[in-house]
């Protein structure tokens, strides 16, 4: 006689370790969701609206220190009509943060602000955390959070 039960369990075990054996480990995320966040900076900077399309969720939001939100239409058409030309848009060396916790991750990052926007010039620097979650198209960008400017360090 056959023991289903013990096929089952035999089935079962070989599949939750098949999917182990193919599931990145965290600190792989982490490296990959980093170097997405970065692309994504550097996608900002260049108003590069398909990198942006490629990296954010269809339903991504982000809220500023002021409260305001966004959404991915206003990102892409943002970058779309350049209303900022970006000097700098990129993450202080050393101050990414990436933390994994199963298919969510979190970057945290201090990210400076350079250029001309709406025909004014712009200078500041930033702490922002972006959230990612994992989805059958790989990583994507849903929810970012950025603080208010931080004030200018003092001359030394």
């Amino acid at each position: 006689m056959i023991n289903t039960s013990k096929i089952l369990k035999s089935l079962r075990t070989g599949c939750l370790l098949a999917g182990t054996a193919l599931a990145a480990s965290p600190a792989d995320d982490a490296k990959v969701v980093a170097a997405l966040d970065t692309e994504f900076q550097a996608a900002v900077k260049a108003n590069d609206a398909a990198t942006i399309d490629r990296i954010v969720a269809d339903d991504f939001v982000l809220v500023t220190g002021r409260g305001h939100t966004f959404d991915k239409v206003g990102q892409l058409e943002e970058a779309r009509q350049k209303q900022t030309v970006y000097e700098h848009q990129e993450e202080e060396e050393g101050t990414q943060k990436v933390r994994v916790w199963g298919d969510t991750a979190v970057v945290t990052a201090l990210l400076w602000i350079k250029g001309v926007r709406d025909g004014k010039p712009i200078d500041y620097r930033l702490w922002f955390s972006d959230t990612y979650i994992r989805t059958s198209a790989g990583w994507r960008y849903v929810f970012g959070q950025a603080s208010l400017p931080l004030p200018k360090p003092e001359p030394k």
